[in-house]
């Protein structure tokens, strides 16, 4: 199962990058649904909470303003992998039974691939399409599915794929319906 917890945290993470974090973070300090290795036992100190708390605050903010927007997703380029990388390590265990280079790789390309269809696909084809006018809501969609998907990953793993598999589906069907022939 930390294999899927591992998946969905690096996955939200390309969404972005602290909500996840601060998801384990949190989970970690004050509930018994994540134990952290202990080289990862930092993350529940509450000054790197507090931190995690302010640039959550900073990156949700910088995503809702039209200009800023797109430089705060030029410098999520390299934190959101990053961000995944430790997602993946710190929430699946892995550290313990994989080779640390494997599992902080894995994340980086899981975070990596996510951020880069947002930032080179989905954004946009957002702003060209509305004039910029529904990336605030699409904004906040991202946020709200981060946070989703990285509760969804340490509570129900399971459910997590399943979900994933069908907005994986959903999304190929409604762009084989929308390219041309």
């Amino acid at each position: 199962m930390s294999i899927f917890t591992a998946f969905g945290l690096s996955a939200s993470a390309g969404l972005n990058a602290y909500i996840p974090l601060l998801v384990i973070a949190l989970l970690a300090r004050y509930t018994n649904l994540i134990t952290l290795d202990p080289q990862w036992q930092a993350l529940t100190h509450p000054a790197i909470i507090a931190l995690l708390a302010v640039l959550a605050g900073i990156e949700f903010f910088a995503d809702k303003i039209p200009a800023v927007n797109h430089i705060n997703d030029a410098i999520q380029t390299v934190v959101r992998p990053v961000a995944g990388a430790i997602a993946f390590a710190a929430g699946s265990g892995a550290i313990g039974s994989t080779h640390p280079v494997l599992a902080l790789a894995v994340g980086l390309l899981v975070a990596g691939s996510v951020h880069a269809t947002k930032s080179l696909a989905v954004r946009p084809a957002v702003s060209l399409t509305t004039g910029g006018v529904a990336n605030t809501p699409v904004s906040m969609a991202e946020d709200a599915v981060a946070l989703s998907v990285s509760l969804l990953a340490i509570i129900i793993p399971v459910a997590l794929l399943v979900i994933a598999v069908g907005v994986l589906f959903w999304a190929w069907r409604r762009w084989r319906r929308t390219t041309p022939a």
